[in-house]
């Protein structure tokens, strides 16, 4: 009886684990993207405690964030690998790769406004300024600059 349970079992989990086999590359890229911005993000918020003068600790609470983050990007990768294999595979809107693809955009984004933070290498401030620029024509808002002191909750800070 053992036998046949463990079976079963295993033999759901490899359909499954077949059934999402083909994002398993974007997820790869976007847990990639993820972690290079929480890695900068650390570096950019010892950086910023440091030249503010102040004591820079590292806290849990934003790993866990990340965590949380990175959980949420895999679920809608595949809920969206399963809309475009399962449900709408008639119509190709590849939107696993345009979810991914956009959530890589918006890590890159925080990479650049990190990588202006540490180095405040000219490169990285010059493509900041463009893209804001660019972002504002195409929305047709202006997006303010991230300010240092303030965060929207008063017990976390940025990273």
């Amino acid at each position: 009886m053992e036998n046949a349970l463990f079976k079963l079992i295993f033999g759901a989990l490899s359909a499954i684990v077949g059934i999402f086999a083909p994002i398993v590359g974007l997820v790869c890229c976007a847990i990639t993207f993820v972690a290079v911005d929480f890695l900068t993000g650390v570096i950019a918020s010892h950086h910023r405690a440091t030249r503010l003068g102040e004591v820079w600790s590292f806290e849990s609470h934003r790993a866990w964030d990340t965590v949380r983050k990175l959980v949420v990007i895999v679920v809608g990768i595949a809920l969206s690998w399963l809309i475009d294999s399962l449900i709408l595979d008639f119509a190709h809107l590849r939107l696993a790769n345009l979810f991914t693809g956009f959530v890589c955009g918006v890590e890159m984004w925080s990479f650049l406004e990190n990588g202006a933070e540490v180095c405040n290498y000219p490169p990285f401030r010059w493509l900041r300024r463009v893209m804001q620029k660019q972002l504002a024509q195409t929305i047709g808002t202006q997006i303010p600059n991230r300010n240092e002191n303030t965060s929207a909750d008063p017990c976390r800070t940025q990273p």
